[in-house]
């Protein structure tokens, strides 16, 4: 068992939590019972995720994409009403952490979707708007497009979307960025490696990919970051000797 506080200070001062400037509150974003027993993982606080985590005895979930985006309409109604009032019912906290979670050097999701799919890590770019999220490596040995293709759906179970290079080179180095990504493959370009992997495309990603001559392959932003919540849930739970559980609500996209 562990306080809410402490669970909450640990997971901060791990994850440097306030050094980010993010699209969202990182950290305790609703507060339940002050004491925890068991941890729910999860990449989404869906209304589907809540619910299985409370009927498998969550008293605190931990996710990747929590709630209050900047941006989103502040009104507690409609189906952002239904998600807090049943975790306010419950007395179930939540802890979202979103780009902490993502950067952490070795329990975000870019490290922790490298070392699922077999890649040589050389580390993250430390430069430009991308520091920290953007990684960069290679594969053991030079593969064809189809060849990766192939390794990312045996690993990941979907198959991911091949958007072709100018010429149809093997790759042999790559980069990488978990989630919505895909705006930085023309800095992945100026790395001069060979492929760019991401979790989604948009219609121009594949002219860029063309005329930057660097494969794009998307293997979808819920795929992508599945990995770093569990990798986080089990470390916690490791050192304040709790249960944790990882419940997978799949998503195409």
């Amino acid at each position: 068992m562990v306080e809410l506080k402490q669970l909450h200070d640990y997971c901060n001062q791990l994850l440097a939590a306030e050094t980010f400037r993010d699209y969202c509150p990182n950290g305790l974003q609703v507060e339940g019972k002050s004491q925890i027993k068991k941890i729910i993982a999860g990449v989404t606080a869906s209304q589907q995720f809540l619910e299985l985590a409370i009927a498998r005895g969550a008293d605190a979930v931990l996710v990747h994409h929590g709630y209050f985006w900047k941006g989103e309409n502040a009104a507690i109604t409609g189906a952002k009403k239904r998600r807090l009032q049943v975790l306010l019912q419950h007395d179930v906290s939540m802890l979202a952490y979103h780009l902490p979670l993502d950067a952490h050097s070795e329990l975000g999701n870019n490290i922790t979707l490298a070392r699922e799919l077999g890649f040589e890590v050389q580390g993250a770019v430390t430069q430009g708007d991308a520091r920290g999220l953007l990684w960069q490596g290679s594969l053991p040995q030079a593969q064809t497009p189809q060849q990766f293709a192939q390794h990312i759906q045996l690993t990941l179970q979907r198959t991911p979307l091949h958007l072709a290079a100018g010429t149809q080179r093997p790759i042999k180095t790559l980069a990488w960025c978990s989630g919505a990504a895909q705006g930085y493959i023309e800095q992945a370009a100026q790395l001069g490696v060979d492929a760019y992997v991401s979790g989604e495309v948009s219609e121009q990603t594949y002219h860029l990919a063309r005329e930057l001559d660097i494969h794009y392959f998307a293997i979808g932003h819920h795929a992508s970051e599945s990995f770093g919540v569990q990798a986080l849930a089990r470390h916690l739970a490791q050192t304040f000797a709790i249960d944790w559980e990882f419940v997978d609500v799949p998503n195409p996209v």
